[in-house]
């Protein structure tokens, strides 16, 4: 059982959110913030820590007037970090879409430990955290060799409460920075300094301490409202699809779906991996659960991708309240052949190096529409083979709305179950359950049919036309 109002505090890339949950688990209350591109007093693009901070304060003293709150729970987004000394904030994080300068990156890697330890792939830009470190050191190196390293979820932790600390989840996140297997800090991550700089690692469900009297203030919160250490948002996800009756105690694999689609293959007991046997160089990545567990992943950029695909001239489709149009479309596109072969985001996903294309882009939106519906099912189906699943799936995040995702990828894995969670709010759910393990779902999972047509042959001549050497099994 919760003790009092609890908010659960979710700075993602795009969004940032806040939820409020009353004691027996419901939702109170919702409140959202697109995030604005920012950049540093050091010139460099950052993560809009000001505007975040000023309206997170906001919307807490509006939130206290209906009632306070006992607990607050912060989640955030991997690849990103910032460097505090005592209660000054001296470096913001890096926006992870920053490209860093050739030279700079090229002597990165040249340091970077193998895949095989790390479990971590050299990705673009700055979603390797260690990237963004070494970067940080040349552009500010005053202010970036000195202070401690605190990782997303965690800096709002200590702007909160005033208390640095480290989690596993979070460090070990495509960081560079953490072996998962042997559960300490990469060798480079020690030869760089950065490991002694870390702050104490806590478990994600610790209370670190009451807020401080800033926020009491600016926040109208009570001296006795306690901040958790917090969580990365994928793994909060894959926390939530741990409390459904279909996974609990069992092997099962969580697909969360948003910007990012990040497939998470959790084994049920501890089981010895051999991190060389994924493939690096398609996005693959060892995740680190609460509890320590190295979790194999995979993941791409659908929803940045569906965006890009969709090309909507107003408002975006709403899949679910169309969702016999999108099917009817989605039958009549396989039929004529049309297709979006990978990757309209290069870089990442398992077809890192592909040129996305149309075979015959489509005129109409909705059409579009449910073409990406089918690419993101072949996409995600790729990822879910590259590590292995075959176990209970579960589709999480605002895809799981979208019929033709959903159905098509149940028919491209008959031998899987496949469960939908409709609940919009796993990531606070996982969240909630730091604190109460046997807090019960908000809705039950819902298992999915495929589609009401054949799609094998659009699936073999996919296939044969995405631009890679690599088998999909």
């Amino acid at each position: 059982m919760l003790q009092g109002r609890i908010a659960v505090l979710d700075v993602g890339k795009t969004l940032a959110k806040l939820t409020i949950w009353s004691a027996d688990g419901r939702l109170e209350d919702r409140h959202v913030r697109p995030n604005a591109r920012a950049v540093s007093d050091d010139g460099y693009p950052c993560l809009d820590v000001a505007g975040i901070d000023a309206w997170l304060a906001e919307t807490l003293r509006a939130v206290t007037e209906k009632g306070q709150l006992s607990a607050i729970v912060p989640v955030g987004h991997g690849a990103a970090a910032c460097i505090v000394d005592g209660d000054t904030l001296r470096l913001a994080p890096l926006d992870y879409e920053a490209e860093l300068p050739a030279e700079t990156r090229a002597a990165y890697l040249a340091q970077r430990d193998s895949f095989a330890r790390t479990g971590s792939p050299a990705l673009p830009a700055g979603l390797n955290l260690g990237a963004q470190l070494h970067w940080l050191e040349a552009i500010a190196p005053q202010k970036a060799r000195s202070g401690v390293i605190l990782t997303w979820p965690q800096f709002w932790a200590w702007r909160l409460c005033g208390v640095v600390a480290a989690e596993i989840t979070s460090l070990g996140c495509h960081t560079d920075l953490w072996l998962p297997v042997e559960g300490c800090p990469s060798p480079m991550a020690v030869a760089r300094g950065w490991a002694g700089r870390l702050a104490p690692l806590r478990r994600a469900a610790d209370g670190l301490g009451p807020v401080t009297e800033e926020w009491q203030k600016r926040g109208g919160l009570r001296e006795n409202c306690m901040v958790l250490c917090g969580l990365h948002d994928s793994n909060a996800a894959l926390l939530a699809a741990r409390g459904h009756a279909e996974t609990r105690g069992r092997d099962c694999t969580v697909l969360s779906t948003g910007t990012w689609f990040v497939a998470m293959h959790s084994a049920a007991a501890r089981t010895k991996l051999d991190l060389s046997s994924f493939p690096e160089a398609r996005d693959c990545l060892v995740n680190v659960d609460v509890h320590g567990n190295p979790v194999p992943s995979a993941r791409f950029m659908g929803g940045r991708e569906a965006e890009m695909l969709e090309q909507a001239a107003a408002a975006p489709i709403d899949p679910k309240a169309c969702e016999a149009a999108l099917l009817d479309l989605a039958r009549r596109m396989v039929e004529r052949g049309v297709m979006a072969l990978p990757a309209f985001q290069k870089g990442v996903g398992p077809f890192p190096e592909s040129e996305g294309r149309w075979t015959d882009r489509p005129a109409d939106q909705m059409a579009r529409r449910a073409v990406a519906g089918l690419y993101l099912a072949l996409m995600a189906d790729t990822s879910l083979a590259l590590i292995g699943s075959t176990d209970s799936l579960v589709i999480e995040g605002r895809f799981a709305d979208d019929p033709v995702f959903t159905r098509a990828l149940a028919s491209l894995r008959p031998r899987q179950n496949i469960y939908l969670s409709h609940a919009h709010d796993s990531v606070p759910y996982g969240a909630l359950r730091l604190i109460d393990p046997d807090l019960p779902p908000h809705a039950a999972l819902l298992r999915t049919s495929p589609l009401p047509f054949d799609l094998s042959f659009y699936t073999a001549q996919w296939r044969s036309r995405t631009l890679t050497t690599d088998t999909i099994v």
